[in-house]
């Protein structure tokens, strides 16, 4: 069995995102989206509110695990089995960071893979920190977010 791990901060999870978890558990046997800690944001969502949310998005995929971890990513991918890394490119800005990233894991642990999966050209602009943003202002969440957690988001814009 093949498994990988997609990992991000996922504050909250996008229709982008979810392309991107939708196609790579067409490619592996087992999926962990892992929710991890960016020090570098203050997220709107807790941890285990954002893997509440993705696994209600997911629900649909039999084969997508939702969890969350606080450690390294390569010890996490390792702890699971996973013989992959799964990133998603938007554009050429997002490379720079995660090469360097998928270097270090892999100086880390040889033994686990990095695969770039380019956005969906719809899904380019969109990221957690644009679909926050649009929900300040009311706009119309459908093209950026999940139905499952628009919700959510508003809830949470509204505090």
């Amino acid at each position: 069995m093949k498994a990988a791990v997609y990992p991000g901060s996922f504050d909250p999870v996008t229709l982008g995102h979810m392309n991107i978890i939708e196609r790579a558990a067409s490619i592996f046997d087992k999926v962990y989206v892992c929710v991890m800690v960016n020090s570098e944001k203050n997220p709107m969502f807790s941890r285990q509110e954002r893997v509440e949310m993705i696994q209600r998005c997911c629900a649909g995929l039999p084969n997508v695990v939702v969890e969350t971890s606080g450690g390294l990513l390569v010890d996490y991918a390792a702890s699971r089995g996973a013989v992959a890394i799964v990133k998603g490119l938007r554009a050429v800005s997002d490379f720079d960071w995660e090469f360097q990233m998928a270097l270090a894991n892999k100086k880390l642990n040889p033994a686990i893979e990095t695969m770039f999966l380019a956005s969906s050209e719809k899904y380019t602009y969109l990221s957690s920190t644009v679909a926050k943003e649009m929900a300040k202002y009311g706009a119309d969440l459908s093209d950026f977010l999940p139905n499952e957690i628009i919700p959510d988001v508003l809830n949470k814009q509204k505090k």
